[in-house]
């Protein structure tokens, strides 16, 4: 029995990190941790909205990710969580199936990218052609900036099938921006773009958020805010067999399908660029394991599908991070 589970790929991968750890190495982690949550709140925040459910789901996704699919996956430099890419595809599925609809469809792809995992197939996702890879990311990032036009015009136009009649709409009924949001969007923005390329000790983010939120604060502009945050893990809203769409199960497989592909392609992309500036090792089929894994619970605590993030992995290799103890740290850092 102890021969099985030390031939198993995650025991190998836990042995070959830990192998030589110590308080240094500790105190390492600890600091690309801190340094990595300061990055992920508010984009797990952001993203949470983004994905048509709330900024809690985010940080539930965000907390629960970096627990279950860092200590699982098959890297020691993976931050998963949600990402933009997703709520991309996630923001069409809950106009059209609701939250409940999004949560099933996370389950069901769990399923798959632990199918894909068992059957070893990670490693043939490297044969996906570049342009290809470049069009779907390139047509995702079209679809969160035309998404997220109500939000930086502080405006409500009506729901649309797609990006384009969401677009289209704009054009065909003039509207009259709040000045307000429109002035704070446009501050974050350009923090966003000056500050890396005067520091990047401090991440660009987290001072935008900080200033912004300052700004409307003290001149008190009436924008719409967050909300309160969560005190539980597990949020009044989740997943439970209760409120299973089992009517919708049929049209919840192409979506469910389209999440897998995302997380494996966005999970296995991120842990090839990671492999390439640490020279660590990347298990693929692992970390298509942890994937499943996660996206599997995370519905049941009220969560929203999460994948691996590049951003946030490449800033805690930049941060020094040396074993998985830094998404499980960051995850605390989040909560």
């Amino acid at each position: 029995m102890t021969t099985f589970w030390a031939h198993l790929p995650l025991i190998k991968l836990l042995q070959h990190e830990f192998a030589q750890y110590t308080p240094a190495t500790f105190r390492r982690d600890l600091l690309a941790a801190l340094t990595v949550g300061a990055v992920a709140l508010p984009l797990a925040l952001a993203f949470g909205v983004a994905s048509g459910a709330d900024a809690a789901a985010g940080l539930i996704t965000a907390i629960l990710a970096g627990l279950l699919i860092g200590g699982l996956g098959g890297a020691a430099y993976q931050i998963s969580g949600p990402t933009g890419a997703m709520s991309a595809i996630l923001l069409v599925i809950a106009q059209r199936y609701g939250l409940n609809g999004v949560w099933v469809a996370c389950v069901l792809a769990g399923i798959a990218l632990i199918t894909l995992g068992v059957l070893r197939l990670g490693r043939y996702i490297a044969f996906i052609p570049s342009p290809v890879i470049t069009g779907f990311t390139s047509g995702i990032a079209l679809i969160i900036a035309i998404g997220q036009l109500d939000n930086v015009l502080g405006v409500q136009t009506p729901s649309a099938e797609n990006a384009f009649a969401k677009l289209f709409h704009y054009f065909t009924n003039p509207i009259v921006p709040n000045w307000q949001t429109l002035a704070l969007a446009s501050l974050v923005m350009a923090i966003m773009i000056v500050v890396p390329r005067l520091t990047r000790a401090v991440p660009a983010s987290l001072i935008g958020i900080v200033v912004a939120a300052l700004l409307a604060t003290l001149a008190q502009w009436d924008v719409p805010i967050i909300g309160a945050i969560p005190r539980s893990i597990v949020l009044d809203e989740r997943l439970t067999l209760a409120n299973v769409p089992w009517g919708d199960l049929t049209n919840l497989v192409a979506p469910a399908v389209s999440i897998a592909a995302l997380g494996a392609i966005e999970s296995l992309l991120c842990g090839s660029v990671g492999a390439t500036m640490t020279g660590k090792p990347f298990d693929s089929n692992q970390e298509l394991i942890a994937q499943g894994i996660g996206n599997i619970v995370i519905p049941f605590f009220g969560g929203v599908p999460a994948t691996a993030a590049i951003a946030r992995t490449s800033v805690a290799i930049k941060s020094g991070a040396e074993t998985r103890l830094v998404s499980i740290l960051h995850a605390w850092c989040c909560s």
